[in-house]
């Protein structure tokens, strides 16, 4: 089943670029039914998924390059399942939500479906060569997005992108290869890695591993000081296209930390996950105080992407500390975390379409230009306050779901980084209430006297993703209830 996740959008991705003929309406709705097919099979692997089981379930294992101990495997624990699912989520709504195709619809469905299937095996691989091959071949299917399909100097943006984030993955092949030779017999299965622990210990090799991986997957995540390819890439991206980076890529990097370093690695990464904590804190502040001084929304938008995404490498970094003890902590951190992936994919996907949305009817981010829509625009207005309250943390959607786990988490690991991280939720709190009050409130210019509402199709996508968002912060046992059993294996008890 968990191949056909990854099999069925990039086989719809060849249909389209073998037919010639098609409608663009009929490209779109051919392109959202094959999206969605993933997502199908994932809420059915949800339900067959067994917290109380064992670690790695619905498991596939088959030899591919049996000489250098190579296999298709994939399979799920609840951390991988719940970002999966969220990640299909995500790229059904991209692939039904309005967006200039400038008259390449099939070949912009075809990249996107494409982009789709490698990257859910990011998530699904339990092969880690198959992890980097997935995680590589994303990197084609965004610059194509972005160079063919954005706005601006979307070009440079596009290549800004692919060349940092490759950077980034070479280096992490070369820990990855130091992985499977200090394995004995060597091989690339991650189940057998996590297991034996290759590089265990603290030695030259570990730390310059450790160092590889963390350069790597920071750079995807991104962390401060490799976050400077990320506005560009928004900025520059389609609205879609934004949603996927934000809600999905993004999540690779710290979905990466997580099953690789953290998992194969303990005692070198524990050894320095205070100073990892320290680097998402880092980002924590310096993204929040950075977004609050842009006056381009999608700008905003993406700086609140490092803030968020610091909250997540915090949880990781708490999570990895105190060894031996503080288990109960340490296991609230990790499990938040995952939460803060599912809820930023959700929350900030959201916010993306939604400046699509206000490009497709102004062509214009400059937040100075607008204000006063809130007469005019009352959908509109409605969906972008609940995804703004829910990024800042309000309690009763799945943001404050999130961080309330990081924070208590973190406090009972690293109190002084939780403590200043809170600074972090009073500054995001301020750029997106600033932010309403631009769009929303004032006078109505002129320019925008017939300003139109949200489309049905606008609404219903942002209905769904906003609606799991409000479900999740009222409701969030169906979802801890997932993510916990995989952090109890990472973590242990108290």
């Amino acid at each position: 089943m968990l191949s056909a996740v990854l099999v069925v959008p990039l086989v719809a991705a060849a249909v389209l670029v073998a037919a010639r003929r098609l409608p663009d309406r009929a490209v779109r709705a051919f392109a959202t039914v094959a999206a969605a097919v993933p997502l199908a099979l994932l809420v059915v692997a949800w339900i067959r998924f067994q917290p109380a089981g064992p670690r790695f379930q619905l498991v596939e294992d088959l030899s591919w390059i049996p000489s250098l101990g190579v296999g298709w495997r994939l399979g799920v624990d609840g951390i991988a399942l719940a970002v999966a699912t969220m990640s299909a989520l995500v790229f059904a709504a991209a692939a039904a939500y309005p967006v200039d195709t400038k008259g390449r619809a099939r070949q912009y469905y075809a990249w996107l479906l494409f982009l789709e299937g490698v990257s859910l095996g990011v998530f699904l691989a339990l092969d880690l060569l198959l992890f980097y091959v997935f995680f590589d071949l994303g990197l084609v299917g965004m610059f194509f997005l972005i160079g063919r399909w954005g706005h601006g100097d979307a070009r440079r943006a596009a290549i800004k992108f692919f060349l940092y984030t490759l950077a980034g993955s070479l280096t992490m092949l070369l820990a990855i290869l130091a992985l499977y030779l200090a394995s004995d017999p060597h091989t690339f299965d991650m189940r057998v890695l996590i297991a034996r622990q290759p590089l265990a210990g603290t030695g030259l090799a570990a730390g310059l591993a450790l160092l590889g991986l963390l350069f790597g997957l920071g750079i995807k995540t991104p962390v401060v000081p490799f976050h400077t390819w990320l506005p560009p890439a928004h900025v520059d991206a389609p609205g879609p296209a934004s949603a996927i980076l934000a809600g999905v890529l993004l999540k690779m990097g710290t979905y990466g930390l997580i099953r690789i370093p953290y998992s194969m690695m303990r005692a070198t990464f524990q050894r320095w996950s205070f100073w990892l904590g320290v680097v998402g804190l880092v980002s924590v502040l310096y993204g929040a105080l950075v977004a609050l001084a842009q006056r381009n929304l999608k700008r905003r938008i993406a700086y609140t992407s490092v803030n968020h995404m610091g909250y997540v490498v915090l949880g990781i970094a708490a999570a990895a500390g105190l060894p031996g003890g503080g288990g109960a902590a340490r296991r609230l951190a990790l499990t938040g975390a995952t939460v803060e992936m599912v809820a930023h994919g959700l929350i900030t996907g959201s916010l993306f379409l939604i400046a699509g949305s206000f490009w497709t009817r102004g062509r214009e981010y400059d937040l100075d230009a607008y204000g006063g829509l809130g007469g005019r625009a009352p959908v509109l207005t409605a969906a972008t306050t609940l995804a703004a309250f829910a990024s800042l943390g309000l309690p009763g959607l799945a943001g404050f779901v999130a961080e309330i786990q990081i924070f208590l988490g973190t406090f009972g690991v690293y109190p002084w980084l939780a403590g200043l991280a809170l600074l972090g939720v009073l500054i995001t709190a301020a750029l997106f209430l600033l932010m309403l009050r631009d769009l929303f409130f004032g006078d109505l210019p002129a320019r925008w006297s017939d300003f139109p509402d949200l489309s049905a199709s606008e609404r219903t996508v942002l209905g769904v993703l906003l609606g799991l968002v409000v479900l999740i912060g009222l409701y969030p046992r169906f979802l801890l209830a997932v993510i916990d059993a995989g952090s109890s294996f990472l973590v242990g008890g108290p």
